[in-house]
């Protein structure tokens, strides 16, 4: 009897070729991480809320140096919340180590809370310049022995380009398919460039260029965000860079929590693990939950109790929900329902 418990309790401890996702940690990001304010805005008045904007995170074991265990698969199996897949689907490499993906999830935070930045002062209303620099061309394209690594993007077509909003806006203008001349400073000089464009996915024309831009921003924002990582609080930092930055009491006493990638001309983007951080946001008291359009699909049949969805598709539209919600007017927001 004593050699079966411990043989079983050894099974329970063993690793398991699982990975399993479990709803993490949630942070208020009004509030403080480890002591320090979140979001740290100097240049600017800034003011309180008496609400939470809530960033939700998922907690995931099975990658290096984090084995599941046998028991803590079989709880995964039993939860509502937690998913169990096998351990490649979510780390396809093996030879990945936990340094690797650690750099991988700064790199992705720090450019997200850059977006975020970006995405929240455009929205107040903020001028913010950026230096349209090429990093890259994709092979093939129009751009692909045209434009060179470090050229910086001046003008399209004659028109100016003194951010990245001119550009989208510029590039939005154009007919797939059709020739645009690019203005660039080069070595110290001005060049003209004809560059075909190409349809995209979704049928907007492109050059086939990676830009890497180089703001300036009129406000200096810091995020601390601890240990986490990753691209998917983009949407949340921004709400919260507006809150602060607000004298409106945008949450209005309100605890609301959301998920979503969020590019610089506001654009909010799908993520992964939207059930476990439905749940997290339950959890800690979240009444509503803002969730990226592209991710209702895996919405849908997975609500917590107590907890309401509003989908959303750019900043926009999560700040005129916020405020909505704020004030209690919240009844006809659009949420995630079957197709």
């Amino acid at each position: 009897m004593l050699a079966s418990a411990v043989l079983l309790g050894v099974c329970a401890v063993l690793p398991a070729p699982y990975a399993v996702s479990s709803p993490g940690p949630t942070e208020n990001v009004l509030g403080d991480v480890d002591d320090e304010p979140l979001i740290t805005i100097s240049g600017a008045r800034t003011y309180d809320s008496t609400g939470e904007l809530r960033l939700t995170t998922v907690s995931a074991t099975g990658g290096p140096g984090y084995p599941s265990s046998t028991l803590g698969v079989v709880r995964g199996w039993v939860s509502p919340w937690a998913v169990v897949q096998p351990r490649e689907i979510l780390f396809p490499d093996p030879d990945e180590t936990q340094d690797q993906i650690d750099d991988q999830n700064s790199a992705q935070m720090v450019s997200s809370q850059e977006n975020a930045t970006v995405a929240a002062l455009t929205e107040l209303g903020y001028e913010v310049p950026a230096t349209l620099v090429v990093a890259g061309t994709v092979e093939g394209s129009g751009a692909d022995g045209t434009l060179e690594d470090g050229d910086v993007i001046t003008a399209i077509d004659g028109t100016p380009l003194p951010d990245y909003q001119s550009l989208v806006a510029t590039m939005a203008s154009v007919d797939a398919g059709a020739d645009v001349q690019v203005t660039v400073h080069r070595q110290g000089e001005d060049v003209d460039v004809t560059v075909p464009t190409t349809a995209g996915d979704d049928g907007a024309a492109q050059m086939g260029v990676y830009i890497d831009p180089d703001f300036d921003m009129p406000v200096d924002v810091t995020i601390h965000a601890g240990d986490i990582g990753g691209p998917s609080a983009g949407t949340m930092f921004a709400l919260g860079i507006i809150d602060k930055l607000t004298a409106a009491d945008e949450a209005g006493g309100q605890v609301i929590a959301g998920t979503g990638t969020i590019d610089v001309v506001g654009q909010v983007g799908p993520i992964g693990g939207i059930r476990q951080k439905l749940a997290g946001a339950e959890r800690d008291g979240a009444a509503w939950f803002l969730a990226p359009a592209a991710n209702c699909g895996e919405v849908v049949g997975h609500v917590p109790d107590g907890l309401r969805v509003v989908r959303i598709s750019t900043l926009e539209e999560a700040l005129d929900d916020v405020v909505a919600i704020g004030k209690g007017e919240a009844d006809g927001l659009p949420t995630c329902t079957a197709s």
